[in-house]
């Protein structure tokens, strides 16, 4: 055989990988065993296997335990190492058997064990038909409220066990428990006079009713509210539980949890979407060449399969249509669609100003005309119906908001002519910032509210004791009522519009009727639903430890009444989006709700004066205040530790140190962003270059 030259070969775009230090390392090694190989087969013919065997485990114990299938070889390549593998069990040492016997066994029962909870796996059944029916795009909106389905039990998990369950233990005495309350010292009277609105005598049936919706009478000195915990000491047995630290890591550890888990998720979601941006063509082919499960005998899951497929195609396919409309505009139409972009931006800009407005407005009026007569119980001056009204305005305010603006920004998107992924996005963005904004709004007009003080009494109290004696319960039954009444609304239009319309749709003829036609299922609203009731969630939960417990009761109502209105009532968006951005892009959404909400939760723990009428922290300034006073119970020594990482001295060092290591991986991410894209070409290089393609002669 005559082999290519060594100046040809030496000539091949591949210096850079060989001059690596790794590269060079594992030349020396390879270099160093073979040698001791040949010298030791060369002395005894009966080593060469031997020598064949250490050479291998040179290769690392790692690799050479994984199984041939995994390594990127032909048939007959994958045969031979196979063999090899088998041969080399003979010459290790009686530990080294036992523990790759011990990997491979441990790596099938992980596999089993994966198998079989996937069978476990909530609503699985379900999404894959509606991935299969309505495409992935859909079905990442499924998947996206199971995952939140799962998030609020964990929080709810945590918050009951932590701060629930030890309260209602140390009050009905189990376990030979107890509790104190402790009077808050350097107080002044009139700070911790705290009369809760319960139902007292002959009751209405109305009235329960109002209390069940609004979270006030008999649900205000339930465990839902922040108001219950009034608890300064605990003894469960001998132990003895402190609640108001209990409490504040409680919040801290479910705040954490959501930003690990959302950010776990968005790293998978980032990949995909990175690698799909970054070579369209690669992910096309994946699709046409890779994309069919093999392993599917059924005929309904390869019909489903086979569906998914196709929507995932037609997306490309949109896309690039309309990749290459933008390419061939004129001069023209890029001025007439840039002014008509600008001119509905403005539109946009005066929708969220009325939105935030009337927002503003409401809440002064609901809280100067409703919390006097409603803490006093006189309710002769006014009916049911008005007080009711006048108590729930902001809720009802808010809740017509986030339901008009969304569409008024679904009609104007129509017109601005963008690709669906991006449609989808800018959507998401403008009814997300609406949204959070409108929360924010009744938080700023409640809290201007609470900490107005006009006399000497309320100062020396720190907020308007008069209207707010526990205001966290009184924010944590805005948060409450926000809650339920987007969950009405999300039944009232499913109930009252959409169903009515698919009636009509169904057995009218008109052609009014029939060119409107069923409603599409908007991805970009029913998300925004759901992670504005995450965001409300995560706000409330420090002032309603159990609100996590009814977010997960109402998001799983929710996905089957969501499944029912797109199964009957719903059709498929005309313009199909791709699920792979998606994902990732409702879990950044999520991500800045998450964020937004450390915003008054941090204010209110660390800057607003904590209630002295109620709750575990009456007899400290503010929430965080506990934490101090806890450290300074520490031992000495473990006290300065604490006390000097709290302290500029260590916290200035480490941000240095941190930014040195991110500027470290920066700077290594490009590195290897380079050697991707040199990769990239040589593998271009490989069709073309007669360098790599041409044969042994």
């Amino acid at each position: 055989e005559v082999f290519l030259p060594e100046e040809a070969r030496g000539a091949t775009p591949v210096d850079f990988l060989q001059q690596l230090p790794s590269y060079q390392s594992a030349l020396r090694r390879r270099a160093t065993a073979g040698t001791q190989d040949r010298r030791a087969a060369s002395q005894d013919p009966a080593g060469l296997r031997a020598a064949e065997g250490h050479g291998l485990q040179q290769e690392g114990d790692e690799v050479a335990a994984r199984p041939a299938r995994e390594h990127p070889l032909t048939i007959a390549e994958k045969r031979r190492l196979r063999y090899c593998q088998q041969a080399d069990i003979k010459y290790l040492s009686g530990w080294k058997q036992w523990k790759r016997t011990s990997s491979k066994s441990l790596k099938k029962v992980l596999s089993e064990v994966k198998e079989l909870s996937s069978y476990l796996e909530l609503w699985r059944h379900d999404i894959h038909s509606i991935e299969g029916k309505f495409g992935t795009g859909i079905q990442s909106y499924f998947s996206f409220l199971r995952f939140l389905v799962l998030l609020n039990f964990i929080i709810f998990i945590l918050m009951f066990g932590l701060v629930t369950l030890p309260s209602i233990i140390s009050k009905y005495g189990m376990f030979n428990s107890s509790f104190a309350k402790i009077p808050p010292k350097n107080v002044e009277p009139h700070c911790t006079v705290y009369e809760p609105s319960g139902n007292k005598g002959l009751v209405y049936f109305y009235t329960y009713l109002k209390d069940l919706l609004s979270g006030t009478g008999f649900l205000e000195v339930t465990v839902l509210f922040y108001g219950y915990y009034t608890i300064d000491a605990e003894w469960i047995s001998i132990q003895k539980y402190n609640l108001p630290l209990a409490y504040l890591l409680a919040t801290f550890g479910y705040l954490a949890l959501s930003l690990v888990w959302i950010i776990k998720r968005s790293v998978g979601g980032f990949k995909q979407n990175l690698v799909h941006n970054k070579d369209p063509f690669q992910s096309y082919c994946n699709k046409v060449f890779a994309g069919w499960d093999f392993c599917i005998t059924d005929p309904n899951a390869a019909r489903l399969k086979h569906r998914s497929l196709q929507y995932e195609l037609q997306t490309d396919l949109e896309e690039e249509r309309l990749k290459r409309k933008i390419a061939d505009r004129t001069t023209k139409e890029k001025l007439r669609i840039y002014s008509l972009r600008i001119f509905i931006n403005i539109i946009v800009i005066a929708v969220l100003s009325g939105c935030f407005y009337s927002i503003y407005r409401a809440t002064v009026f609901s809280q100067e005309n409703s919390n006097v007569s409603i803490r006093h119980d006189d309710v002769s001056n006014m009916n049911f119906q008005a007080n009711l009204l006048v108590q729930y305005l902001p809720s009802m305010v808010i809740t017509l908001a986030n339901f008009i603006a969304p569409q008024i920004f679904s009609f104007l998107i129509r017109f601005e002519d963008y690709s669906p992924a991006f449609e989808i996005r800018l959507t998401l963005m403008r009814c997300v910032f609406v949204r959070l904004a409108n929360i924010g709004v009744l938080l700023f007009s409640l809290w201007s509210q609470i900490s107005y003080c006009a006399t000497d009494k309320c100062n020396a109290c720190g907020y308007n004791y008069e209207l707010y004696p526990c205001w966290e319960s009184e924010v944590g039954q805005e948060m409450y009522k926000l809650m339920i009444f987007d969950f009405i609304i999300i039944l009232a239009v499913i109930l009252f519009v959409d169903f009515p319309r698919m009636l009509l749709v169904t057995h009218c003829s008109c052609k009014p009727v029939q060119w409107c036609g069923l409603q599409e299922f908007g991805i970009s609203d029913n998300v925004l639903e759901i992670i504005y009731g995450q965001t409300i969630c995560w706000i409330g939960t420090f002032f309603s430890p159990l609100l996590p417990a009814i977010a997960t009761i109402k998001y799983f109502i929710i996905f089957y009444i969501k499944k029912i209105s797109l199964i009957h009532t719903r059709k498929p968006a005309a313009r199909p989006i791709r699920a792979s951005s998606s994902n990732f892009f409702f879990l950044v959404v999520l991500l800045i709700g998450l964020l937004l909400a450390f915003i008054p939760l941090g204010i209110s723990i660390a800057h607003i004066p904590s209630s002295k009428a109620c709750g575990p922290f009456r007899n400290f300034n503010t929430s965080w205040a506990v934490v101090p006073h806890t450290i300074d119970g520490f031992p000495t020594g473990l006290r300065q530790v604490l006390y000097g990482i709290a302290s500029e001295a260590f916290a200035v060092p480490f941000f240095m140190v941190i930014c040195l290591i991110m500027f470290y991986f920066i700077a290594l991410a490009g590195a290897h962003k380079r050697v991707v894209e040199q990769l990239r070409e040589q593998l271009v290089m490989v069709r073309f270059d007669p360098l790599f393609c041409s044969p042994k002669v």
